[in-house]
């Protein structure tokens, strides 16, 4: 009796509506560790599907600015000694080859990332969940970026040859180093393109990442609409 009294000195207190609104606001159901780390998976997994696949097609590097990969300093000095002796189309061609190395050696290499995804331990899932937009994202590189680099890198060395990337630059280094008063540059470019790709990968699954959290029409399946409505 009593607890119907106050019900009823509740529900005229506050009405139909604040009563209805103070019910949505109640807990409708708990989202354990595991959905949490199984919708971050699939998180990951849309963004190598959706962003990283773009990579891997003709200019997915080279055109897209968040991801073009530049040269290292060591070799500007080669790009603007190029210029000035007035082999300016030699020295384009050796920045467009780095990128189709990488765009080459992406689209080969998208399993790895799958792989890589699926290995991942969220230790603290509901952390990373609620962490910054690029949470999961970061935490993959903190796992993967190690392991990633070592199958990744003879795959840019066989994407280099297939471009022709190796031969363009030992013809652009032996030029440079022909010139009179220059330094003789001998760069490691399969291990800066290798860095520079991945980086790369990193950086469009965090843009597909920040979608998920952002935009909810993002959330492509039940799971990812469940989980990531807890970070709203």
């Amino acid at each position: 009796m009593k607890r119907l009294l106050l019900c009823v000195l509740l529900f005229q207190l506050v009405g139909c509506t604040e009563l209805q609104q103070v019910v949505n606001q109640l807990p409708q159901g708990t989202v354990g560790n595991a959905e949490i780390a199984q919708a971050l998976k699939e998180a990951l997994n849309q963004g190598i599907e959706k962003q990283v696949n773009k990579l891997a097609s003709m200019d997915g590097f080279f055109k897209n600015e968040l991801v073009k990969i530049l040269l290292p300093e060591e070799l500007k000095k080669v790009d603007k000694a190029l210029r000035d002796v007035g082999l300016g189309n030699l020295a384009d061609e050796g920045l467009r080859v780095i990128n189709r190395a990488a765009e080459d050696a992406v689209d080969k290499s998208i399993p790895i990332f799958v792989d890589a995804v699926k290995g991942i331990s969220f230790e603290d899932a509901r952390k990373i969940l609620l962490g910054a937009d690029n949470a999961a994202t970061a935490f993959l590189e903190g796992s993967t970026s190690t392991k990633l680099y070592n199958k990744f890198n003879p795959v840019i060395e066989q994407s280099f040859k297939k471009v022709g990337a190796d031969e363009i630059w030992r013809n652009i280094i032996t030029k440079y180093n022909s010139l009179p008063l220059t330094t003789d540059v001998n760069p490691d470019l399969t291990d800066y393109t290798t860095k520079e790709a991945l980086e790369g990968v990193y950086t469009m699954i965090a843009v597909e990442e920040k979608k998920i959290r952002t935009n909810i029409a993002s959330r492509t399946t039940e799971l990812l609409k469940k989980v990531f409505a807890l970070q709203d």
